[in-house]
């Protein structure tokens, strides 16, 4: 009797433990803990948290903005020549080979620790600035992307037929289209418009960059709704009889949210790479404003070769910021996408 109280014990405690560490892996505990697992993840997420704080709360311990210029002066050796003749007939020569100069693009200092550009701004100053720029940008276009793939692939996959018909061809329309041609024909065009301010250009960028793409979004929101359109939640939300509004807000989307903060995710960096690349074309964010692809284009070989040899300052940190952002973006969003796998083992 005795024996069977203990044995009956054991099970009760043993089953009791095994609910406790299934309760413990709750849904988001578990994404969390195989996300934390990846090394390349909590790097990822390393980079960007520096990067965040960098831009947007380095700006608070700066004494100066992004536009502020600064006229140094240094000492150069320069040999400059002067001669002239004398009343005797004697021809006089005298050399100078110390003289004082401002400078446009002064070197790395403790004052300006990444030196000047060629507007006189400090660039460590604007790099700070300009990460703010392309960051906010980025969030944004992605924001904007996602928000319309949402609405047009939820309408497409709910409701099916002619509308499913008409939006994805829409799609395939976009899909079609060669993204970098097109978006520097439109920035192009933007540029050309003289009236348009400078702030102004940083809306039409993103309106452009989100136009060529929430296509993608849309067709992955379309084809997740379809497969979870027939499942038996469906059927039981179907038969409550609230409106189809109610059941793609309540009951569909929750179920294709780990999808899209993955894509999401993975999706900053290329907009990174787009509004970087017009930018140094000067296509994107115009002058005054600051972005790391903007700050690029100083090192452009046909504003003087002896950029690249003698500025390395001007372009090499803000290239390396860039890769740190798409790298960190990249690698945030692998390990999101392998913990949102429900077929990884625990």
């Amino acid at each position: 009797m005795d024996n069977n109280n203990i044995t009956n014990n054991n099970e009760n405690i043993e089953e009791k433990s095994l609910y406790d560490s299934v309760k413990v892996l709750s849904p988001t505990r578990l994404v969390l803990r195989r996300f934390f697992r990846s090394r390349l993840s909590i790097i990822g997420l390393g980079m960007l948290l520096f990067l965040f704080i960098f831009s947007f709360i380095g700006p608070l311990f700066i004494s100066y903005n992004d536009t502020e210029t600064f006229a140094i002066e240094r000492q150069v050796q320069m040999i400059s020549k002067e001669s002239f003749k004398g009343s005797d007939g004697v021809t006089y020569e005298f050399f100078d080979v110390s003289k004082s100069i401002t400078t446009d693009k002064a070197p790395p200092s403790s004052d300006h620790w990444l030196g000047t550009d060629n507007n006189r701004m400090d660039v460590f100053t604007r790099l700070m600035y300009g990460g703010r720029v392309s960051l906010m940008i980025s969030f944004l276009v992605i924001f904007f992307e996602t928000f319309l793939g949402v609405f047009f692939g939820g309408i497409a996959g709910y409701f099916g037929k002619w509308i499913d018909t008409l939006i994805m061809r829409v799609v395939d329309i976009f899909y079609c289209l060669p993204t970098m041609p097109i978006l520097l024909i439109s920035a192009q065009i933007i540029k050309s418009i003289e009236s348009i301010q400078p702030n102004h250009r940083i809306i039409w960028l993103m309106g452009i960059l989100t136009l060529f793409g929430w296509a993608s979004t849309a067709r992955l929101v379309r084809g997740q709704i379809l497969s979870l359109r027939e499942q038996e939640f469906m059927t039981a939300a179907e038969a409550t009889g609230i409106k189809a509004s109610a059941k793609i807000v309540k009951h569909l989307l929750p179920n294709v949210m780990p999808q899209l903060i993955v894509t999401m995710t993975l999706g900053l960096g290329g907009v990174i790479l787009y509004e970087s690349t017009l930018s140094y074309l000067g296509l994107g964010v115009q002058f005054p404003f600051a972005a790391w692809g903007t700050m690029i284009s100083a090192a452009d070989p046909s504003k003087g070769s002896e950029i690249l040899s003698y500025y390395p300052n001007l372009w090499i940190a803000p290239g390396v910021l860039i890769v740190a952002a798409v790298l960190g973006f990249n690698f945030v969003g692998d390990g999101l996408r392998d913990a949102f796998d429900p077929k990884m083992k625990r």
